[in-house]
């Protein structure tokens, strides 16, 4: 549950802004993974006035966001584990290096084809 001083801090960070959602969405899903960030926003998506614009935002900024790092997804673990039946080792900061500005990069790319719509 959150405290009301964190209701208050996220309500003040415009998330009417779609760069500002999508990168909220985006920390946050890293922070505590996708589907509790997604809960956690949905009383702030509520009240907007572009419902269904914020909504597809956190879905694509929840989504992406699970590339950022090794342990953001279990697909990444899938593949990790795949890589070293065959003899590849793929370890957290090799897959930082890609994963972090891969994620910076398609969150972008995804707040600017948003915006366009």
């Amino acid at each position: 549950m959150l405290t009301p001083e964190a209701v208050a801090a996220v309500g003040s960070l415009h998330l009417d802004r779609l760069p500002v959602l999508s990168t909220v969405t985006a920390i946050l899903s890293n922070l505590v993974t996708n589907v509790p960030a997604v809960l956690t926003l949905k009383p702030f998506l509520v009240s907007l006035k572009e419902q269904q614009h914020a909504w597809l935002a956190v879905a694509m900024a929840a989504t992406l966001a699970g590339n950022f790092t090794l342990l953001g997804s279990v697909a990444n673990l899938i593949v990790v584990e795949r890589a070293r039946a065959q003899g590849i080792r793929l370890g957290f900061w090799e897959h930082f290096r890609i994963g972090a500005p891969l994620t910076v990069l398609t969150v972008l790319i995804g707040v600017l084809w948003l915006g366009r719509s």
